[in-house]
């Protein structure tokens, strides 16, 4: 076999990680890009190996029962939203078995039942921010076959429609493009590094309130107000409107200055507090990280702070608080909650969070995790009784787990937005904690990504 060749008849079993397929050929697993579980399938094969190959559909013989119709017109162009041919209860039921497997294999542990995950409220339009990319070339997609049967690329146009984001994120984005090319403002080309507009950041909230970040490479304040002017007119629901210099190679900006062009440097989101019976609102800057799927993150919230089991009388260090929604969530059920957090500007978030909401008893500190969390700032604040740690998708860094296992709490908490980091470091920390609950919790529908929250309790 090499690579192209086409394998017939094939039936697609189940999932695997990465949202890939899994079928099988000759006595080797393949792992097949696109399709679904119960397809009958044509592939060509991407990649050879002794143990496995890779391939992706050429075409479909035979539908599973259990595909859908997708949505968006531009499903299987875009790269977003990859499983919208499956059936969201069955994408559930892959995320939760996806949940299981990590837990089990890689990290080889003994698991508790595993609950249900929680399905998401909302299906479409569930994020609050999106980020869109300018290109000054076009999109090429995979290659089909030309007339005199070359294979040729073949162009996307700009993405009409987004299911992704709630109005009027579609209608800001088109303002975008038709106010660049009426003016000629030119879009950024990465290979050669020229243009100007770079990326256009859009984040909501339930209140209504709009923020947009237009990242640029120079400052051509001229081009700068006549974007940020025909978007703020257009659109008074743009309560946050920001610039960024950026001349760097990557589109990074949390080392790089930002300048609020008009209204307000922050939007405002709100959340029920646990007991049900109140709000919490928190402010979010543009650089401050908040859950992207709102009415998903108070569930995601709620379930850590079950299984916290707080009486009141617990000292509590959030890990990886980022502007302090889950510390401040927690707060009104502990005697003390110390978060922790890298972003500067997020700390400062999470402190005026706090005073907003009327919570005195939080305490915030900003740092590397590996070298903020050591044994002399926990002598030094006090010890924890129970830990809440949400890392980013790479998990925690080993010192921290380390560091854990010497704080000794009696419960900890961890939320994880990648099953395989997360069983990693639940097996550094098995030696001295035994898992006793799950939660796999569906913040990203119809794609391959998944949470999962599980409760660690001190062994003996």
């Amino acid at each position: 076999m090499k690579k192209g060749d086409r394998i017939e008849h094939l039936r697609i079993e189940t999932m695997a990680a990465e949202g890939k397929c899994v079928a099988r050929h000759e006595g080797k697993v393949v792992f097949i890009q696109g399709g679904a579980p119960g397809d009958v399938v044509t592939v060509s094969l991407t990649k050879i190996k002794s143990t496995f190959l890779e391939a992706t559909v050429e075409a479909v013989e035979q539908m599973s029962a259990f595909r859908a119709q997708p949505f968006c017109e531009h499903f299987g162009l875009c790269g977003g939203c990859s499983w919208q041919h499956i059936q969201y209860e069955q994408q559930l039921q892959y995320k939760q078995q996806q949940v299981i497997d990590n837990l089990e294999r890689l990290g080889g542990l003994a698991l508790p039942p595993v609950q249900p995950i929680l399905a998401s409220r909302q299906t479409t339009h569930y994020r609050n921010k999106l980020d869109f990319t300018f290109t000054a070339n076009k999109w090429l997609t995979s290659v089909t076959k030309s007339p005199t049967g070359e294979r040729v690329p073949l162009p996307y146009d700009d993405v009409a429609n987004c299911y992704l984001q709630a109005d009027p994120s579609n209608a800001i984005r088109l303002l975008v493009r038709k106010t660049a090319i009426e003016n000629n403002i030119p879009f950024f080309d990465l290979r050669k590094q020229v243009g100007f507009l770079r990326t256009l950041t859009i984040r909501t909230a339930s209140t209504g309130e709009t923020m947009v970040i237009l990242q640029v490479t120079y400052d051509e304040l001229r081009w700068i107000d006549t974007m940020l002017g025909a978007l703020t007119e257009a659109f008074p629901q743009i309560t946050s409107a920001h610039y960024i210099i950026n001349g760097k190679r990557n589109d990074t900006f949390h080392d790089l200055d930002i300048v609020c062009w008009k209204g307000q440097p922050y939007i405002t989101e709100t959340m029920p507090a646990p007991d049900g019976k109140n709000k919490l609102a928190f402010r979010v800057g543009p650089k401050s990280f908040y859950q992207t799927n709102s009415a998903q993150a108070y569930e995601l919230y709620l379930a850590a702070w079950k299984m916290a089991a707080l009486t009141g009388h617990e000292h509590v260090y959030d890990l990886y608080t980022g502007t302090g929604t889950i510390a401040n969530f927690v707060a009104r059920h502990a005697k003390k909650v110390i978060g922790l957090e890298y972003v500067e500007a997020a700390i400062e978030d999470a402190k005026i969070n706090s005073q907003i909401n009327g919570i005195g008893n939080t305490e915030f500190y900003t740092g590397d995790m590996k070298d903020i969390l050591t044994d002399a700032f926990l002598q030094q604040h006090g010890p924890a009784d129970v830990i809440i740690t949400d890392p980013p998708r790479a998990g925690m860094h080993a010192d921290v787990c380390q560091t854990l296992l010497r704080a000794a709490p009696e419960r900890i908490i961890y939320v994880s937005c990648n099953p395989a980091t997360q069983a990693r470091d639940l097996q550094l920390l098995a030696p001295a904690y035994h898992l006793t609950a799950v939660q796999p919790v569906d913040m990203f529908p119809h794609t391959m990504h998944v949470e999962n929250i599980v409760r660690l309790d001190k062994r003996g």
